[in-house]
């Protein structure tokens, strides 16, 4: 990221959830470096404070967290990975409570806050509108029953939504699969570096995919402009396709691109979990676009190159 979206916000008192994490962690770091006051809520909160050198607050409970504590603002990114163990009935609980559980805990906090921040902006998933193949999808598009992912978008904005009865403006921010140093890139580029890479299935599914540059940029959008509220799609406006990724991976990296992977194994292995691999979304950063928001990796070969010259 050649310039830090943060340095233009008047100094402010943040609190984050999931600040340890891919997208946390870097945004915890501009922050701190943009001179904001930071506090986190982690699971391992001295192992929090270890990892930022001291220089953010944390704790492990919201009861924790007393009435008297002041933050302009909230950025909720707290939740389990849920691309790791199969999603088993114990698997879907935990992912609930990781996101919904975190949520409801932030809202019990907020009841009894004497100073009430002036946004939340709430991390979500294009998960929320299930798999839907090639059909393009804008913020307008409902969110399916009988797919835990859906569920689990739902159920995690339903309870971000309730901050507003508190006089909260409630930024709900639907990232698609997030690419950049760490996260899932090397992954996905591993196996053609190694030179197995190839498709997925039948490589038509889409891939809607945003850049983490374009994420914390737009995190810093939502709590400095005040006009922006509900739901936003954040991929990036060209999406492609499983096979085109494939394709232009290999052509970056000069390896072949000739293996297949099935989808029958993959869905075999993952379960319910394939979805996420073996089906497809098109969704488009409509709201985002019409508030004016230009993205800083419209494509993937940009982003791409960005990856592969910051290793």
């Amino acid at each position: 990221m050649t310039r830090n979206p943060f340095t233009a916000l008047p100094a402010a008192r943040i609190l984050v959830t999931g600040g340890t994490g891919f997208i946390g962690r870097e945004l915890v770091e501009l922050l701190l470096q943009a001179g904001h006051t930071v506090m986190l809520y982690s699971r391992r909160p001295q192992q929090a404070i270890a990892q930022f050198t001291g220089r953010v607050g944390a704790f492990a409970r919201w009861d924790q967290l007393g009435e008297k504590e002041h933050f302009d603002a909230i950025i909720n990114l707290a939740g389990a990975p849920v691309v790791g163990p199969r999603w088993s009935a114990a698997r879907k609980l935990a992912l609930l409570a990781s996101r919904v559980g975190t949520t409801e805990g932030l809202l019990g906090w907020l009841a009894r806050a004497r100073h009430k921040p002036a946004v939340l902006v709430n991390g979500s998933a294009i998960g929320y509108y299930g798999c839907r193949g090639n059909e393009e999808i804008d913020e307008s598009a409902d969110s399916p029953t009988g797919e835990f992912q859906a569920q689990l978008c739902r159920e995690w904005e339903a309870a971000a939504i309730k901050a507003e009865a508190f006089g909260v403006r409630v930024v709900r921010l639907r990232l698609g699969l997030v690419f950049g140093p760490g996260g899932a890139f090397p992954k996905l580029l591993l196996p053609f570096k190694l030179g197995v890479g190839g498709r997925m299935g039948d490589g038509r599914q889409v891939m809607s995919w945003v850049h983490r540059d374009d994420v914390l940029a737009v995190i810093a959008r939502a709590i400095a402009d005040s006009t922006l509220q509900g739901a936003y799609n954040l991929t990036a406006p060209q999406a492609l396709t499983q096979g085109e990724f494939a394709a232009l991976a290999a052509k970056l990296l000069h390896r072949p691109n000739w293996f297949v992977t099935p989808a029958w194994l993959i869905d075999g292995l993952a379960g319910e979990m394939g979805a996420l691999f073996t089906r497809g979304q098109r969704v488009v950063p409509k709201r985002l676009q019409e508030a004016g928001y230009r993205f800083a990796f419209p494509e993937m070969e940009s982003a791409l190159r960005d990856q592969l010259n910051s290793r």
